[in-house]
């Protein structure tokens, strides 16, 4: 008898570390090929050259190092080591630290949106909520990929990345309040894209640490691949010599201490320079190595390689909308594990709990907090510094009981409203200028409308019973949402504005933006840069629509995928 209760303590103490964030941090991987730019040799030569260690340049370097050289450049540092990232119950620290050594680089959209990029190895998939789900079947067959080899490809990354989540009180309870309000069918756990109500997959394991794309680089023949770490590049080398048009032969890159460096292709047709930076870094980085608008690129004394007016065009960030549901009762920390994917292009998902993503001492709203942005009690265009140093400081100064809730939300699919993106000068580091045009398009409005009712319809249902007061309504839970503080007396008790009102005013961004280098418009079918030779864009930018209700799982996937596809065209087969 003794022994059961020293392991039912011992289990009970392991889940109190766990839900209050004290577990230990990823022992790093031994990555032999893992290295500071800063000993980098001022010239090198590779068979590819992959710029962005991301979540689609980590699983392409991977794959080609079986039977070439690959040189991996990832302008940020290793993931390894650091709780901030591995840890769940951390989720939210690393996107709120704003030092330059930061794993997250903030960017605020013309629109007024905060928003963040990934700056680390494993990319967005080191600083994201973790929801791991697949591209549906039909967009699949829409972008021309061979499904066959797109099965194999999100197995081979799910076999180290993926998992199912445990599914406690408030993930439940929404699950069963989507069943109720007649998102169905349920489709029970999988990692498919399917109409109704399902449980998705997560990359945090069992004990809430997250694996991200990083450790896809296990896959990788260490003898054929070469990391860099901290190495930031400034421009894609092309020559014209002999030749009708322009080919991609190397890159300049610099490390922590300002050196340069060079790196070369090796000579053979086969040999490429791939871009993985990203839907912001791709389309940025081909401006500042000239190609692009020619306009815009002699604007800033860009030498022009190719005039390409629709290099950062079509950018776009999927509208994210949430309503926040106080709790009488106690609620787990949970990010998204449940999503109701409804057949109008809306997708409800549900996060909870109290984090401490300031620190030990600093309550937090976690996925939702002005920490880390996701500023929603003032339209767009009034989130100043002022104002969001404003809303943390009320977010501090919360009773303890408000914080015992969680959020539902609404994503709009696709969407059809779309962007641009400009430079603003000519360092790779610092943020272009990102326009995403929220709800330009009507029907993406009408979406997120819809989204709400559905939620309205949740919060409403008798799963969610015992997480909502009754006196609550939606009109007050929306004034609540968008009040500055949250409070459970809420300043009126109506709210007179309309759901497409509030849908404009209290957008913000769930991470999914992309666009700037698409199919068809900048890279062809093969992700070839059209009119340049020896370079490929292979990453979200290239992406027309947002795949699935949460890209991740593509993006890797499509990094195996081309990755595959280069090597057998490489080997003739």
């Amino acid at each position: 008898m003794g022994f059961w209760l020293w392991r039912l303590f011992f289990f009970a103490f392991a889940e109190i570390l766990l839900f209050h964030g004290f577990c230990s941090s990823e022992p790093a991987p031994n990555y032999s090929f893992l290295h500071q730019a800063t000993s980098a040799p001022p010239l090198s030569y590779y068979d590819y050259i992959i710029i962005g260690g991301g979540t689609a340049g980590c699983p392409l370097a991977a794959t080609l190092s079986h039977n070439s050289s690959v040189l991996l450049l990832e302008r940020g540092g290793s993931p390894y080591g650091n709780p901030n990232i591995t840890n769940l119950s951390s989720f939210g620290r690393a996107l709120s630290d704003l030092s330059a050594s930061s794993p997250s680089q903030r960017f605020v959209s013309e629109d007024g949106v905060i928003n963040a990029r990934a700056r680390v190895l494993g990319g967005g998939s080191c600083i994201n909520a973790g929801f791991y789900t697949r591209a549906s079947s039909s967009y699949v067959a829409a972008v021309g990929w061979d499904s066959r080899l797109v099965n194999e490809s999100y197995r081979w990354a799910e076999k180290v990345v993926a998992f199912q989540p445990p599914m406690r009180q408030w993930q439940t309870a929404v699950r069963d309040g989507l069943l109720q309000t007649g998102v169905s069918p349920y489709n029970g756990f999988t990692y498919d894209h399917l109409i109704g109500t399902k449980v998705g997959g997560t990359i945090f394991d069992g004990e809430g640490r997250r694996h991200t794309a990083a450790d896809l680089l296990e896959y990788a023949n260490p003898k054929g691949i070469t990391v860099m770490l901290h190495a930031s590049v400034h421009k894609i080398l092309f020559t014209t010599t002999g030749r009708k048009r322009a080919s991609a032969h190397g890159v300049i890159f610099r490390d922590a201490s300002g050196n340069k460096h060079i790196a070369y292709l090796n000579d053979g047709e086969k040999n490429e320079v791939i871009l993985s930076a990203g839907a912001i870094g791709s389309p940025h980085l081909l401006m500042l190595s000239g190609v692009g608008p020619l306009d815009h690129l002699k604007a800033h004394n860009i030498t022009v390689v190719l005039d390409q007016p629709l290099v950062g065009q079509g950018m776009a960030d999927n509208p994210m909308n949430a309503i926040y549901i106080p709790s009488p009762a106690p609620v787990e920390v949970s990010l998204i594990q449940v999503v109701g994917i409804t057949s109008y292009g809306s997708y409800i998902e549900a996060a909870s709990g109290e984090n401490f993503a300031g620190g030990s001492t600093h309550r937090d709203f976690g996925i939702f907090s002005p920490r880390i942005g996701q500023l929603s009690t003032l339209p767009p265009k009034q989130r100043t510094p002022e104002a969001l140093a404003k809303a943390i400081s009320d977010m501090e100064a919360l009773n303890p009981i408000v914080f015992n809730g969680g959020f539902i939300l609404e994503k709009v699919r696709g969407p059809l409203s779309q962007g641009h993106l400009h430079l603003v000068n000519t360092n790779p580091n610092d943020n272009p200028s990102v326009t995403f045009n929220y709800f330009q398009h009507p029907q993406d409005l009408q979406r997120c409308v819809e989204g709400l009712r559905v939620i309205e319809r949740v919060i409403q249902s008798r799963p969610m019973a015992p997480f909502r007061y009754n006196s609550l309504s939606l009109p007050v839970l929306l004034n609540m949402t968008a009040s500055s503080p949250i409070n459970l007396l809420p300043h009126h008790a109506n709210v007179s504005t309309s759901l497409e009102q509030y849908c404009k005013d209290t957008v913000m961004t769930i991470w999914h933006y992309h666009g700037g280098c698409q199919m068809g418009r900048v890279v062809d079918s093969d992700y070839r840069v059209i009119g340049i030779d020896s370079l490929r864009v292979i990453d979200g930018s290239t992406f027309r629509d947002s795949p699935g209700t949460n890209p991740q799982a593509t993006v890797m996937m499509l990094g195996r995928y081309m990755g595959v596809k280069i090597l057998k065209e490489r080997l003739g087969n």
